[in-house]
Formats: structure tokens, C-alpha cells, sequence
């Protein structure tokens, strides 16, 4: 079944270009992977601190390799002391 990831950060006060360049430098490598559907980054408009990741995976082992891969995790030690709360990802199924 095809997994939908939406991933949210909130960036700590001006940190925001960092957080923007982390979210940017992780989308090449996971659209190269062969289980990655989509995946793009996004920015509030009306919260210039808050930023989105969503992505669509083959199935949920496309997305534990994923998440097991260096650059993911390289991607995890870079973000998480940007953002001002615990990592916030969610794994949704489609419903309509």
C-alpha cells in the first residue's frame, strides 16, 4: 500500500534559511531512490518559520530504507537542532 509522509518543522527563531537549506539538500537523494513516488519541500506563507516535507513511497519498507539511508540520517542530525520541538512526521494511508 502506497504511503503518504507529511513531515512538519517549525524553525527556531533565525534559523529559518538553515532549515530551508536542510529540507532543499535532502530532495535530490531521496528522489533518486528507487521506492520514493514524490517528495517536495514547502514553506508557509503566512508562518515564515514553518516548513513541510511531503512524500509519497511505494510502501512503508520503501520508507524504513529511506529513513535508514546516510543522507537521511545525516538530514535528521541537521534538522533537529534547528526546529523549536520534537520531530513531527506523520504516516497517512489514502482515503479517497
Amino acid at each position: 500500500m502506497e504511503l503518504f509522509i507529511f513531515a512538519r518543522f517549525h524553525a527556531r527563531p533565525r534559523t529559518e534559511g538553515a532549515v530551508a537549506e536542510v529540507l532543499r539538500d535532502i530532495l535530490v537523494p531521496s528522489r533518486e531512490e528507487p521506492g520514493c513516488l514524490s517528495i517536495h519541500a514547502f514553506r508557509s506563507i503566512r508562518d515564515p518559520q514553518l516548513f513541510y516535507i511531503h512524500s509519497r513511497w511505494k510502501d512503508e519498507a520503501a520508507f524504513e530504507y529511506h529513513a535508514s539511508l546516510p543522507h537521511t540520517v545525516r538530514f535528521l542530525e541537521r534538522v533537529e537542532p534547528l526546529i523549536d520541538h520534537p520531530l513531527d512526521v506523520t504516516r497517512a494511508g489514502q482515503i479517497g
